[in-house]
């Protein structure tokens, strides 16, 4: 069912609505999930803070629950979890943002200052990594070739209107990169901008993969992926070249 005929649970009650819902898709993050709500708390207190969970066993939702204002469950897949909290959703702008960020301050604000322009339908921070050499050159590529190409990956915190998210159909199902999939189509749908405040984003996946191996395996994806490269083979590869293998 297409989420545009999806009823937003809520909407018929409630005679005024909440302009901001945080979605936040996780899968077994016990060590993350309650510092990061309650600092998601701390910078964003007015908004909706709703959780998407794909069928965590280490008691990733028992931590979550209390700290949320809503807590949903699905299969583990993002694009289907980052769904089904949207579908739940009362909020006029939806922001995505991942379980080991840091957000600015004021990171609401910067959003609603971005969103008082109608054109804009929707938007992105820009990231920092740690201070090493080799992040400094990740950040720095992700922003220049992301304005360049029209990619954004869901680190950046990609934010939009509720109206825009419905209209796109929601992040597609697809094996990989259904971030950039939904980015290109609200590009696609109206005008995006971004801000210059910054998410720092955790380094934890370069330090268990290599900082050098991620960076050049992420580069040679949204290459092959640029030249059109089945998502099913960048799935692949991307487990094979990105995945922490035991």
């Amino acid at each position: 069912m297409r989420l545009r005929d999806r009823q937003v649970k809520g909407d018929s009650e409630k005679s005024g609505r909440t302009q901001f819902s945080i979605i936040v898709p996780v899968f077994n993050e016990a060590l993350l999930i309650q510092p990061f709500l309650q600092h998601l708390r701390e910078r964003a207190r007015e908004a909706e803070i709703i959780v998407a969970d794909g069928g965590s066993s280490d008691g990733t939702v028992e931590l979550a629950t209390g700290f949320c204002d809503q807590l949903v469950k699905s299969e583990r897949n993002r694009a289907i979890q980052m769904n089904s909290g949207a579908c739940v959703a009362h909020g006029e702008f939806l922001w995505f943002v991942h379980v080991d960020a840091e957000l600015p301050l004021r990171c609401l604000d910067e959003i609603a200052c971005m969103m008082n322009d109608s054109k804009v339908v929707g938007g992105y921070f820009r990231i920092r990594l740690p201070r090493r050499f080799i992040y400094r050159l990740t950040d720095s590529f992700a922003h220049y070739a992301g304005i360049l190409l029209r990619m954004r990956c869901g680190d950046h915190g990609i934010f939009c209107r509720r109206t825009a998210f419905l209209d796109i159909g929601g992040f597609p199902k697809v094996p990989l990169m259904e971030d950039v999939e939904f980015f290109r189509q609200l590009y696609r749908s109206g005008r995006v901008t971004y801000s210059d405040k910054r998410i720092l984003v955790s380094p934890r996946r370069y330090e268990a993969i290599g900082r050098t191996r991620l960076t050049l395996a992420y580069g040679f994806i949204a290459t092959l992926y640029i030249f059109g490269f089945p998502l099913a083979k960048l799935a692949s590869i991307y487990k094979r070249m990105c995945c922490h293998h035991t």
